[in-house]
C-alpha cells in the first residue's frame, strides 16, 4: 500500500492539486470518500491554509487522516478528544523531525515581510525546481502509510 499512496499523492500534487488535496485524496477509497469529496474537503488547506503560509498544507492533511481514524464523534468524549489530539501532535513532531519545520513559510524559506496573495503560482519546471513541496507532500503520505502500517486493524 505504501507505495501507490505515495505515487499518487506525489502525482496528485503534480497534477496541479494543492498539497493538502494530494495527500487527503490519496487515501481517499481507503476512507470511504470519492475523489471529488477528498479534493473539495481538503481544498482550503493547501499554501499553508488558504495560502497564508501558516501550517503546511500537506500536514493539515495529514492531520485531517488522523481525524478520519481516530476523531471523536461525541461531544463530550474527553478521553478520544485527547487521543486524537496527542495522535496530531506525534504527526506534527514527526514531521518536524523530518522536513525541519510545520510552517509553510519557513519550509519555503519566505521572509516575514512579504505579501499574503491568494491567486497560487503557475506550475512550471521553475515553480518544482524552487519549492519543497513534492517532498512535503511525498513525506506526509509516508508518514501516513507508517502510522497505518503500525496500526492495522
Amino acid at each position: 500500500m505504501n507505495d501507490t499512496r505515495v505515487e499518487k499523492a506525489i502525482a496528485l500534487f503534480k497534477e496541479g492539486f494543492n498539497c493538502s488535496q494530494a495527500v487527503v485524496t490519496a487515501f481517499a477509497d481507503y476512507y470511504g470518500f470519492t475523489d471529488e469529496q477528498a479534493l473539495r474537503m481538503s481544498a482550503s488547506f493547501g499554501g499553508g491554509i488558504g495560502r497564508m503560509r501558516e501550517t503546511c498544507g500537506a500536514a493539515c492533511g495529514l492531520f485531517m487522516l488522523a481525524g478520519l481514524e481516530t476523531g471523536s464523534t461525541n461531544g463530550a468524549d474527553r478521553e478520544g478528544k485527547a487521543a486524537n489530539y496527542k495522535l496530531v501532535q506525534e504527526l506534527a513532531e514527526e514531521f518536524k523531525r523530518r522536513n525541519g519545520a510545520l510552517k509553510c513559510a519557513e519550509l519555503l524559506g519566505l521572509s516575514k515581510n512579504e505579501p499574503v496573495i491568494s491567486t497560487p503560482e503557475k506550475r512550471t519546471n521553475q515553480y518544482y525546481a524552487k519549492r519543497p513541496c513534492v517532498k512535503m507532500v511525498e513525506e506526509a503520505a509516508k508518514i501516513w502509510c507508517e502510522y497505518l502500517e503500525k496500526h492495522k486493524k
